[in-house]
């Protein structure tokens, strides 16, 4: 395991996981699957792996953005057939392990993730790749990035929770056509959808997703991180339910906020007039 670089504002610290890496540079943690030879297909290693990634990173206190990549041309392939399926057929309880970390940082942690995530799809996107990219809070994609959901070639579904995450990030009728045929899509067109935030030419997409991970910085974290839960909770709530948890955690965000970003905001709204929607900029590091 490489040992961990000094780190600094604006030096970049490296951690090599068995097939992940995590770089660390000016409060942004890029995680990237490193298994390009295999186009980042998932093994159970690779869950394991991220599991302990994501563990890391939602505490350290260096990091408050998160962009999940792939290392070489692809996102990642989906699940590897042969370690994942073939190679867990036989021992009940590896299977069992495998599938366990699979879903446990493919949604339930990256869904409720206590920090912004971004997912750079920077090439090959497939099967049950979706999940992370509808789990992150952001995803944003190469125009030509390949997306597919190929299970149905193998004679399976989108299974774990896969057809679940196609039909709430896309339409019915967009989903159940690329379910069940097979064929792919491009970034674009997964733009065009919804599947993702938004999609540029690949010379930019670097640029472009660490450009939103700056200005997700510029936030108050504490008033993100209620932003981010309160979106997702009231999604299926009613009017009423909907009102009651906003207040609720609009009251709580009082007391969690140690940087008093709603006092410093309406200061700097209502006194100092220099803060103006599309026209000045909060500052995060502005004294009351």
């Amino acid at each position: 395991m490489a040992k961990a670089a000094k780190s600094s504002k604006s030096k970049k610290t490296v951690r090599n996981l068995e097939t992940v890496i995590i770089e660390k540079e000016d409060g942004i943690a890029w995680c990237i699957f490193n298994r390009p030879e295999k186009r980042n297909a998932m093994s159970p290693q690779l869950h394991l792996d991220m599991n302990q990634a994501l563990d890391e990173l939602a505490i350290d206190p260096e990091v408050n953005v998160v962009i999940i990549t792939g290392a070489g041309k692809a996102f990642s392939a989906g699940q590897d057939i042969r370690l994942y399926f073939r190679g867990t057929t036989e021992d009940p309880a590896k299977r069992h392990k495998a599938k366990h970390a699979s879903h446990a940082w493919r949604w339930t942690k990256l869904a409720s993730f206590p920090k912004p995530t971004i997912a750079m799809v920077n090439g090959y996107c497939f099967g049950g790749a979706f999940t992370q990219v509808s789990a992150c809070d952001f995803a944003i994609a190469a125009d030509d990035a390949v997306f597919g959901l190929s299970e149905i070639n193998w004679g399976i579904l989108p299974g774990g929770i896969v057809s679940w995450n196609v039909v709430e990030m896309m339409t019915m009728r967009d989903a159940m056509y690329y379910a069940c045929t097979g064929e792919t899509f491009t970034g674009k067109q997964a733009s065009a959808m919804r599947f993702i935030t938004k999609s540029v030419p690949k010379a930019k997409l670097r640029a472009e997703t660490v450009k939103l991970a700056k200005l997700l910085q510029q936030k108050s974290p504490a008033a993100l991180r209620y932003t981010k839960e309160g979106v997702r909770a009231v999604r299926y709530m009613s009017v009423d339910q909907a009102a009651d948890y906003l207040n609720a955690k609009s009251d709580a965000l009082k007391y969690v906020d140690k940087e008093r970003s709603r006092e410093k905001g309406m200061k700097q709204f209502l006194d100092d007039k220099t803060y103006r929607p599309g026209l000045g900029h909060f500052d995060r590091s502005k004294d009351l």
